[in-house]
């Protein structure tokens, strides 16, 4: 018994060769390659805005037992970080995304200053300007409000 044969057909189907593919993915290889080296430097040159997740309102983030006098803490106001210091002057508080990356400061006790672990800038925890590193700019302020012993923050 002979096979059917196979009807003929105008139009031919043609594979890639592999060396086409092969170069394909080479170039795919360095484009990512590339991509995933200039974000990052990108991003380190480029400082971010920072903006803030509540649109009004004060929101309860402590009592003033939380935080002691000379002392601070990283709270959830909304969506967003910020940061609560008792200075001589009174509670102060400003965002906690630090305006040169958008790193999450935190309050050192052995410093006595707000301080971004990513690249060591450090804010002065009476104004939130910058002391020293590579912050452009200080942190946005918040406003305080005490009611008894709760510490309530809203946008300045």
């Amino acid at each position: 018994m002979e096979p059917a044969p196979i009807p003929a057909t105008d139009a031919t189907v043609t594979r890639p060769g592999r060396r086409r593919v092969l170069r394909w993915l080479g170039g795919l290889t360095v484009v990512s390659t590339v991509a995933m080296v200039v974000t990052p430097v990108l991003g380190f040159l480029v400082p971010t805005r920072s903006g803030r997740a509540v649109a009004g309102g004060k929101v309860l983030v402590a009592t003033t037992a939380d935080i002691p006098a000379g002392g601070g803490k990283v709270v959830a106001m909304g969506s967003a970080p910020a940061i609560v210091v008792n200075t001589e002057q009174g509670l102060r508080a400003y965002s906690a995304i630090c305006t040169h990356l958008g790193c999450v400061v935190a309050w050192n006790d052995l410093i006595g200053a707000i301080q971004c672990p990513c690249h060591d800038g450090r804010f002065n925890p009476a104004s939130g300007a910058v002391i020293s590193g590579p912050p452009p700019a200080p942190l946005p302020p918040l406003n305080v409000t005490v009611e008894g012993d709760q510490i309530f923050l809203s946008e300045a």
